[in-house]
């Protein structure tokens, strides 16, 4: 179920790409595209230190909902960049039963 949700609002941001006609007078999205990728980026970070702050403040629901907005600023980054969740869900997929500490060894280093 959350991956046919990851996908559905992925086409759905698909669409507000300006290649696609996305207009930045009637959408968010297509806003922060017309913005360049600096714009979501932004809003990423801003998405990830909301959500640090509700986390520490203990409160279940601002977890949730600034989880929501952090996952769904990172869908947007994903289409300025022609990839899809589907992709991040293989990864995490051949990244399970792998001990974290193996699997960041076994990066090549930069």
């Amino acid at each position: 179920m959350t991956d046919d949700v990851l996908a559905r609002v992925a086409n759905l941001l698909t669409t507000r790409l300006p290649a696609n006609g996305g207009d930045p007078t009637t959408s968010y999205v297509a806003k922060l595209f017309s913005k360049g990728p600096d714009a979501a980026l932004k809003k990423i970070g801003e998405e990830a230190t909301e959500l640090v702050m509700a986390v520490k403040d203990k409160q279940s629901d601002r977890i949730i909902a600034e989880t929501a907005d952090l996952w769904f600023h990172c869908l947007v980054v994903l289409t300025e960049h022609g990839l899809r969740p589907e992709q991040v869900l293989a990864e995490l997929a051949r990244r399970e039963g792998v001990s974290g500490l193996q699997e960041k060894a076994a990066r090549p280093q930069s």
